[in-house]
């Protein structure tokens, strides 16, 4: 490998490297060891494609979600199913992985910048800035860096553009597919919201049981399926729809953390 080769988005190639690995022995005892990953469906990614897949999958913390899949990702490439033991995987990473980011979130201190660096397509929120809502016009610059990313690559977007669950699905998700015609693969994840703060990068508490299940890839009729479609079946592939909370009507919650009690009560 060259020293100074670049990818598409000008980083240094052997520099990411390094930051990967750093960082994926830094916090690989956060997945196995204070806490424990169970992993469900790692070996569909051996099948998939070079290039152009696209990752999707609910929200529960700004960076530990990303870290959790780059470990899963690796080691499923290296060999090991539904297992991160043994972080051997972590010198020969895949290096063509990316996550799509809020550009306020990448900002806000050192180790979100070192993070950019390993792999971010950092993008301006439409709908919420600083705290606030707002009504922004979609920048066709982040809209050709996910496209830029997917022909080099794998990208994961969390759709629903927070970490609070139950909300919808940003239709910008629908018109990266419609545009791009990826692999589209759902990821669901539980766990990281109580073992870490929300940023993803405090332990708040160890011994919980997180779980990651990596889904078939979806079916997706990329002509004549409509947007909102293509938003409906995100939805449930990620477990997100309304539907799943049937079972106690959601003005009956109080707060988010026994919304989330409902949902691991119901699975």
């Amino acid at each position: 490998m060259s020293l100074f080769k670049k990818n598409p988005f000008g980083h240094i190639i052997f520099l990411k490297l390094w930051l990967i690995r750093i960082a994926g022995l830094l916090t690989h005892r956060r997945f196995k060891g204070f806490n424990d990953l169970q992993i469900h469906g790692s070996e569909i990614l051996k099948s998939l494609p070079e290039k152009n897949v696209l990752f999707v999958s609910n929200h529960q913390t700004y960076f530990a979600d990303v870290a959790a899949m780059l470990h899963v990702f690796n080691a499923s490439l290296s060999g090991r199913d539904d297992s991160i033991k043994n972080v051997g995987y972590l010198w020969r990473p895949k290096l063509n992985i990316y996550f799509v980011a809020a550009k306020e979130t990448m900002k806000a201190g050192l180790l979100p910048k070192i993070l950019a660096y390993a792999g971010s397509i950092s993008i301006e929120r439409t709908w919420r800035e600083k705290g606030k809502e707002v009504n922004k016009q979609v920048k066709m610059s982040d809209v050709s860096n996910i496209t830029k990313a997917l022909d080099d690559g794998w990208v994961i977007t969390f759709p629903q553009g927070t970490t609070k669950p139950w909300r919808p699905i940003r239709r910008g998700t629908a018109h990266i597919i419609k545009k791009n015609k990826p692999v589209v693969v759902p990821i669901v994840i539980d766990g990281f919201r109580r073992s870490f703060d929300k940023k993803g990068i405090r332990i708040k508490k160890r011994g919980i049981l997180q779980s990651m299940e990596i889904k078939p890839p979806l079916d997706i009729d990329y002509e004549n399926d409509t947007m909102d479609e293509i938003v409906e079946k995100l939805e449930y592939a990620i477990e997100q729809h309304p539907s799943f909370l049937k079972v106690i009507p959601t003005s009956a919650i109080q707060s988010e953390e026994e919304l989330n009690k409902e949902r691991q009560w119901r699975y």
